[in-house]
């Protein structure tokens, strides 16, 4: 199931023994493109946002909007001390995964470790896990928060498309499928949602993205309800349409 992320924040995050605080905001990585921590404002006091990963998150409530998590409060306000403000270095993450126990997410080949799913680390061990964890201590992360790129300028092989408005994520592995740009000063009243995989470059100085197709394949593609339920058929629609295999296909399920 695909969600807007932008309808995820605001969730409250519980843990096994009661509720910790909401969502602000995510992390996501702009390598994979997939989201690695939700950035939680705690209720305690003293109030403070702490990083809480995909690995600790079980089934949410959509209807209760909240999202569980397999810690306890303790854990959660014990956990090391992360500037939101500030870039997240690969060492902070180490530093948090090991608090938890967890196994890191890169150098094993899938989007979690050598997994395609994030629990798959919960046990901290096997490729991906902590044994080479000293081999990735300078590692560039690639974390981007989600609230920034919100309003990035989106541009086509031939001119400006409009702006983004949206992300389309995976509700089990919490890749980012499709980007959702708001067409407006081109093309009045419409919205038009692109897979990052078909993103030619990101300036992040500029604040721009470039598509590496033309306005009028865009124009031309399957209309996007942003009120309907998005299924495999119109995904495999615009799929098609852009002469694009999908990423639920054997051969793209590293993605």
């Amino acid at each position: 199931m695909l969600l807007n992320i932008q309808n995820l924040e605001g969730y409250a995050i519980s843990a096994t023994d009661g509720l910790i605080g909401e969502v602000m905001d995510f992390y996501f990585d702009d390598d994979a493109w997939v989201v690695r921590y939700l950035v939680v404002k705690t209720r305690d006091d003293p109030e403070r946002d702490v990083l809480i990963s995909p690995i600790s998150i079980g089934h949410p409530d959509h209807a209760g909007k909240v999202f569980p998590i397999s810690v306890t409060r303790s854990q959660v306000n014990s956990s090391p001390n992360i500037d939101t403000d500030r870039p997240v270095s690969r060492q902070q993450e180490m530093g948090y995964l090991g608090y938890y126990g967890y196994g890191n997410y890169w150098g094993g080949g899938g989007l979690w470790g050598a997994g395609m799913f994030p629990d798959i680390l919960q046990a901290g061990a096997g490729p991906g896990g902590r044994a080479d964890a000293a081999n990735h201590l300078h590692d560039d992360p690639h974390l981007r928060s989600i609230n920034d790129v919100m309003r990035y300028y989106v541009h086509a092989t031939d001119g400006d498309i409009g702006h983004i408005v949206g992300f389309l994520v995976d509700e089990k592995s919490w890749a980012i499928r499709y980007v959702i740009v708001n067409t407006s000063n081109w093309w009045l009243g419409h919205q038009v949602i692109v897979s990052p995989e078909w993103v030619a470059n990101v300036n992040w100085a500029e604040s721009t993205v470039s598509l590496d197709m033309t306005r009028q394949a865009i124009k031309d593609s399957p209309a996007y309800d942003h009120a309907a339920v998005l299924d495999r058929d119109y995904e495999t629609a615009i799929h098609a349409h852009y002469g694009r295999e999908g990423y639920w296909l054997p051969k793209a399920r590293k993605r």
